[in-house]
């Protein structure tokens, strides 16, 4: 299974970028993981968080295929512990999904028409975190469920 992390923006923090680039290396031995970063937009300012969503979605969607499974990480989505969201891949992998499709949308979330293309919502946490700190947890918890799936030591019960 093809595993897809769709972001709007770049990771700026050199830190971050640390932490990303060390967890996509480990990720290698388990499964193929692609990270593309959809430019941010321009002249922000003079847009409504409306009409920032509706441009943020044209770019997140021209990204998507028609077979892509498609998780948006949102504040209301599913809540999984890491042995859940391990298992959750795992399904995903079994079944017939052959692509899936994170995505972590810009500051103000995702416009309704992103909604509708989605399979499943992912909450990391009730938090709220940066848009940069996201990815670092989630390609994290990327590799902490696969290391659970091949019942490797990381992580800890």
């Amino acid at each position: 299974m093809k595993i897809t992390l769709l972001t709007v923006g770049k990771t700026e923090d050199a830190y971050i970028k640390e932490g990303i680039d060390k967890f996509v290396k480990r990720l290698k031995h388990y499964t193929k993981l692609e990270i593309t970063d959809l430019p941010e937009l321009k002249n922000t300012k003079a847009l409504t968080p409306e009409q920032q969503k509706t441009k943020e979605a044209e770019l997140i969607l021209k990204k998507l295929s028609a077979t892509d499974h498609v998780v948006l990480l949102d504040e209301n989505g599913l809540e999984f512990n890491s042995v859940q969201f391990a298992d959750y891949l795992d399904k995903k992998a079994i079944g017939s999904v052959q692509s899936i499709v994170f995505v972590i949308g810009g500051p103000y979330g995702f416009d309704a028409t992103v909604y509708e293309r989605a399979n499943a919502k992912l909450a990391l946490s009730r938090m709220t975190f940066s848009h940069q700190m996201v990815r670092l947890f989630f390609v994290e918890q990327l590799y902490r469920a696969y290391s659970i799936i091949k019942g490797e030591p990381y992580h800890h019960q």
